[in-house]
């Protein structure tokens, strides 16, 4: 089983624990630790070693024991012993807003309902109405989102959102009663794959915000509307949830409508530690319970105008709201040892891109004037090899052809460089699908698997290390080959990958296409430990895909890399040299 998996079984052991009505903290140990294996950058095999489980944080023996047999085995009697307790069916109520699980146990309790068609009956004969605690509007709201559950299954990649996103900050922020705007969410914290949005505002007039906000062009229909909050179905399917709050408040609001659950959790925790309370809206000193015999010590509550300053309240340095997944960052912070994070301004290039000669839509010169308007000093043409009839991939004589194109070009830009490359793809044996004799005249080579997905991880992970050892072999693109929603990762050992890059010195590819985010940002922190350098690519097919590149720095960034993790933030003087070190150090 993958790491997914386990922590998606963990997962729903905790929602059947919910609705058992169990003890929240065993719930809340299953939930922590399906968070823990799904950030966890080992190997799946390492997940039948129950001791090095239960050390990673967030795991107890019990729980690392129950990882240890699905690992093994596939299967987990305890989850099929709960499973028993219920019908198959109720898992699927809690896709639907609005229902939790002691809803949904009222439901089962009650009416016996066990799936969305059965409650879609009851609700069509008003049965659900007549029950405590629902009501002919909750009754009303679940026909609706059934009814809309088949157009809005709630998922999105982060960039089938993000024009809207940016749109409703920036006209909010126009907003002449807006004092501050931001977005916070899954969205804020840069996830590859978002479930809603989240925008809030700090104003001393909620409802002129909220009147703007439901009225703009991008609301396809409001879902629910109040003074203090207010939720939207965008155009693309998302739902946006917009919430103002005084000045005040907004900090509060920002950190915790931003961190993740178990990251709150924590902070909450440390504010305790110095006797306050916090919450979305303020901190407060945690009220004094007259009969207890020993008064907990309150330190003074500092001034909160910032983010920043609610960390430093409670001893942190400023964590950046990528980190927020309760994944180290406390450590870090409370040590002054969070790196200095990539800003989008620190790319000075970029080499993953496709022209007219495969299957791109500009030309050369268009990609490289694209790229110098965006402050760009060079850019990577890597065209499609042979191999790939799909893509149109050109063969030995045009790829001979376009290096001589590109020779020519640069001879008449100024500050700005086009280096020759190619996407060659990397064979089902591992060999490549271009002779060394034609690398050898290319700038670079980025290798990239576009075929025989389904081998198995051993005979996956061996084709893609041997095309990472020719000497020629400047990158690995897209190491994991998923499209995300669309098509699984392909079967691959990433640690043995990262030790390959780093044995070759290969870079590995952050292919910032939204559709990919590849490498996951996951894995970025144990390449980092390996010294694996990081390239950011767009896979740009058209001039305007350049702009992807901002996708990728939001990913470098939550994979903790810094400038320095990043080849392509290097300039072009120095570019030139670095781009030859691989071919040298193999022929010496």
């Amino acid at each position: 089983m993958t790491k997914e998996q386990i922590a998606s079984v963990l997962e729903r052991i905790a929602m059947l624990l919910e609705l058992k009505g169990e003890n929240p903290f065993k719930i809340r140990a299953y939930t922590n630790a399906a968070r823990a294996i799904e950030t966890f950058g080992g190997n799946v095999s390492n997940f039948q070693d129950e001791e090095a489980v239960a050390k990673i944080p967030g795991i107890g023996k019990s729980i690392a024991l129950k990882i240890k047999e699905l690992a093994e085995t596939g299967s987990l009697k305890y989850l099929e012993e709960l499973s028993a307790e219920f019908p198959g069916g109720i898992m699927e109520l809690f896709s639907l807003p609005g229902l939790g699980a002691k809803k949904i146990k009222a439901l089962f309790d009650r009416l016996g309902i066990s799936s969305i068609e059965q409650l879609q009956k009851a609700c069509e004969q008003g049965r659900v109405a007549e029950l405590p605690g629902f009501g002919q509007t909750t009754q009303q709201k679940l026909c609706d989102a059934i009814a809309k559950r088949s157009a809005h299954a709630g998922a999105f990649q982060f960039g089938q959102v993000a024009a809207e996103a940016e749109t409703l900050r920036s006209d909010l922020a126009a907003h002449t009663e807006a004092l501050q705007v931001d977005i916070a969410g899954s969205y804020r914290r840069r996830k590859e794959i978002v479930h809603d949005l989240d925008l809030l505002v700090a104003t001393k007039k909620p409802d002129a915000i909220m009147k703007f906000f439901v009225s703009h062009p991008l609301v396809e229909s409001v879902i629910a509307q109040g003074p203090t909050k207010t939720s939207v179905r965008l155009g693309s399917g998302v739902q946006c949830d917009l919430r103002v709050v005084s000045t005040a408040e907004y900090p509060f609001a920002l950190a915790y409508f931003t961190g993740n659950k178990e990251h709150n959790i924590e902070l909450r925790s440390r504010a305790l530690q110095r006797g306050w309370t916090l919450n979305e809206y303020r901190l407060a000193p945690v009220p004094v319970d007259p009969k207890a015999k020993k008064k907990r010590p309150v330190q003074k509550i500092p001034e909160v105008r910032a983010e920043a300053d609610l960390y430093r309240a409670v001893d942190l340095d400023f964590i950046p709201p990528e980190l927020r997944e309760n994944w180290r960052e406390f450590e870090a912070a409370e040590k002054h040892s969070l790196p200095k994070l990539i800003e989008k301004e620190n790319l000075r290039g970029t080499f993953h891109c496709h022209t007219t000669a495969s299957d791109g839509h500009n030309s050369i010169e268009e990609m490289a004037e694209a790229a110098q308007e965006l402050g760009l000093e060079y850019l990577g043409i890597a065209d499609h090899s042979r191999s790939s009839i799909q893509a149109h991939g050109i063969d030995e004589t045009k790829l001979r052809s376009q290096i001589a194109a590109i020779r020519k070009l640069n001879k008449k830009l100024h500050g700005f460089r086009v280096f020759a490359g190619v996407e060659c793809d990397i064979l089902r044996d591992g060999s490549l699908d271009l002779p060394d004799e034609v690398l050898s005249q290319l700038d670079y080579v980025i290798v990239s698997v576009h075929s025989a997905f389904n081998l198995s991880e051993g005979e996956m992970t061996q084709r893609v290390i041997r095309a990472m050892e020719n000497p020629y072999v400047t990158m690995l693109a897209h190491p994991t080959g998923r499209l995300l929603l669309k098509r699984e990762p392909y079967q691959i050992d990433i640690p043995a990958v990262l030790d390959a890059a780093a044995r070759t010195g290969t870079w590995i590819e952050l292919n910032a296409a939204p559709k990919r985010l590849d490498l996951d940002w996951r894995w970025w922190p144990r390449a980092k430990e390996k010294g694996v350098k990081c390239v950011i690519n767009p896979d740009a097919h058209r001039t305007e895909r350049l702009q992807d590149l901002w996708f990728g720095i939001g990913i470098a960034r939550k994979g903790w890399l810094t400038k320095e993790d990043v080849m392509n933030c290097l300039p072009l003087a120095d570019m030139k040299s670095v781009l030859q070190i691989k071919r040298k150090s193999s022929k010496s």
